[in-house]
C-alpha cells in the first residue's frame, strides 16, 4: 500500500512554536513543538511552507493570537477512532470564549446513545492531534479547575485568558 504524502510547516506564534502536518489540504495535526503526544513520524514528513492550507492557517491564527474569533474556515482531518471523533466534533461546538467540562461533553455522548464517562473522555480529549483549531483547551475539570493539556497547562491558562480578554 503507497503511503500518503504528509506537509508539514513549523509557524512561530506567541506562545511558541508549532508544527502542523496536512494531507489532501486539511490539517492532520497541530502541535507546539516537544509537547505530549508529538507524533514520532514527523521528521518523515515533506516541508511545504507555502501549502495553501497552511497559508490559511497562519492567517487564522494571527487573528487568533490578536485576541479575535477567527471566521475562516479551516479544513481538518484528524485520525482517530470513532469515539474520539465524535468527542473532538463535540469540541468544535464549544464556543470561543467559553468551556465544558469532561463530565458535560459525556453527558452529551450518553444522551446521543454512545456509552462514554468522563475519563474516556478525558482520553479522547487528551489525543486531539489538532489542538487549537479543535478547542480542547476549553474543557475543564468538574470543579473549573484547569486539568491535563498535552501543550502543558501555562499555555492552556494563556489560552483561555487570551479568549476571555483577560490577556
Amino acid at each position: 500500500m503507497k503511503e500518503e504524502t504528509v506537509f508539514t510547516a513549523v509557524i512561530d506564534t506567541p506562545l511558541g512554536k508549532i508544527q502542523t502536518a496536512a494531507r489532501d489540504n486539511a490539517i492532520t495535526g497541530l502541535w507546539f513543538l516537544g509537547q505530549k503526544y508529538f507524533p514520532s513520524c514527523a521528521g518523515s514528513w515533506i516541508s511545504e511552507e507555502d501549502f495553501q492550507v497552511f497559508v490559511s492557517l497562519r492567517g487564522w491564527l494571527k487573528d487568533y493570537f490578536a485576541g479575535k474569533n477567527p471566521k475562516t474556515i479551516i479544513p481538518l482531518s484528524p485520525a482517530g477512532s470513532d469515539f474520539q471523533q465524535q468527542v473532538w466534533k463535540l469540541l468544535l461546538e464549544i464556543p470561543y470564549g467559553k468551556t465544558s467540562t469532561y463530565g458535560a461533553i459525556a453527558k452529551k455522548l450518553i444522551l446521543a446513545g454512545r456509552k462514554a464517562s468522563s475519563q474516556a473522555v478525558g482520553g479522547a480529549v487528551g489525543h486531539n492531534p489538532i489542538s487549537l483549531l479543535i478547542p480542547c483547551h476549553r474543557v475543564l475539570g468538574a470543579d473549573g479547575s484547569l486539568t491535563g493539556y498535552a501543550g502543558g497547562l501555562e499555555k492552556k491558562r494563556a489560552l483561555l485568558e487570551l479568549e476571555q480578554g483577560s490577556c
